[in-house]
């Protein structure tokens, strides 16, 4: 569990966001990136039939900051032409890496052979690494699914395939296709797929917790691990870890500080998008970011119906006041399950109550 590099740049510490399309934005991103101990940051996974076709929104997903070095694009689709191309977009932009998605399971994508689909037509999948990888020079890396289902498992002979292509870094999202997001993360087909191939891999699926973490680390013997929900229901997640692996006590923010992140989230947003799409945004990460406190349920609901940024704010105000002083804010229960709220059904958009969804349309 030490740094790793692919090709000259060094993930350090060995920890990734794992991109998240409609949460992990340049906003998001930056938020995690100043709580410490994230070695590596991808965008949301960016359509190419978008980016080649001058799509202003593709192109505004490809911005970032210097702070969020190294600083991933993660592209998907299913054109060999066109994914050389959006490729080179990337790279024009200051990209340090190149990521292909092969892992998204939304209907959509798929269809039009992009995401997950590819694990079905391994030759395209093939064609596509080869000309991405004659196209750039900064390093082609692969997100990737175990297989399309249960029975067509195939994580293993891809992973070959793509080191074969010159993939300089494997990430394995131990699910397939057709679990979605649904059921348990599969560790021992990561396991299998770091013991495969010479380049490095890493592992996604279910960490939401520094214990369950460490164990699937040790497990599987990746290079790194990517965390995507648990970010959001914790963005003090990277540092702990990179706490816990330098030996020190995991650091643990107290109510004040918690407080005073969602605020800096919310100012974020005001100062990059409409108010109506950064009150979603708010009530997006809300939606996980409570779990766990008191009452948080009950003060969700209260930001669920807020509908303008004084609402917001003074319920934030509230609600942290009154659990600070002892307070009991509704019912005061603390909740166990961590992902209640936002559960993931595809790469496309988190599934979130329908006022937020409302906003996030905006």
């Amino acid at each position: 569990m030490v740094p790793f590099k692919i090709r000259n740049i060094e993930i350090n510490p060995p920890m990734i966001l794992s991109p998240m399309a409609g949460v992990t934005d340049y906003t998001f991103r930056r938020l995690i990136k100043r709580r410490g101990g994230v070695g590596l940051v991808v965008s949301e996974f960016i359509s190419v039939e978008g980016l080649t076709r001058n799509n202003p929104k593709s192109k505004r997903q490809m911005r970032f900051d210097e702070a969020e070095r190294p600083y991933a694009v993660q592209i998907f689709g299913g054109q060999p032409g066109r994914m050389a191309m959006g490729a080179e977009m990337a790279e024009e932009i200051g990209a340090d890496i190149l990521d292909v998605n092969c892992g998204c399971p939304a209907p959509k994508v798929v269809k039009n052979g992009g995401g997950s689909g590819l694990l079905r037509d391994l030759p395209r999948l093939e064609t596509i690494l080869k000309e991405i990888k004659k196209s750039i020079s900064i390093p082609l890396t692969l997100k990737v699914r175990t297989g399309f289902t249960d029975a067509t498992i195939n994580v293993v002979e891809v992973a070959k395939m793509a080191e074969q292509c010159g993939v300089e870094h494997i990430q394995v999202h131990g699910r397939t296709r057709d679990q979605g997001y649904k059921g348990l993360a599969n560790w021992d087909l990561i396991r299998q797929v770091k013991q495969a191939v010479s380049v490095p891999v890493s592992g996604n699926g279910d960490i939401v917790s520094i214990e369950s973490g460490m164990q699937r680390w040790r497990e599987a013997g990746t290079d790194g691990v990517l965390i995507g929900r648990g970010a959001m229901q914790n963005p003090w997640i990277f540092r702990q870890f990179a706490d816990v692996l330098a030996g020190r006590e995991p650091y643990q923010p107290d109510l004040e500080e918690k407080k005073s992140v969602l605020l800096e989230f919310f100012e974020m947003c005001l100062e990059e998008m409409p108010e109506i799409v950064a009150l979603g945004k708010m009530k997006q990460l809300a939606g996980q970011f409570t779990k766990g406190l008191p009452g948080g349920a009950q003060f969700r609901q209260t930001l669920y119906h807020s509908h303008s940024v004084q609402e917001i704010l003074g319920n934030i105000t509230t609600y942290f006041g009154s659990i600070s002083t002892g307070q009991m804010f509704g019912d005061g229960v603390v909740e166990a399950e961590a992902d209640r709220d936002l559960e993931m059904t595809s790469c496309e958009a988190p599934v979130i109550p329908g006022i937020i969804r409302s906003a996030m349309r905006a």
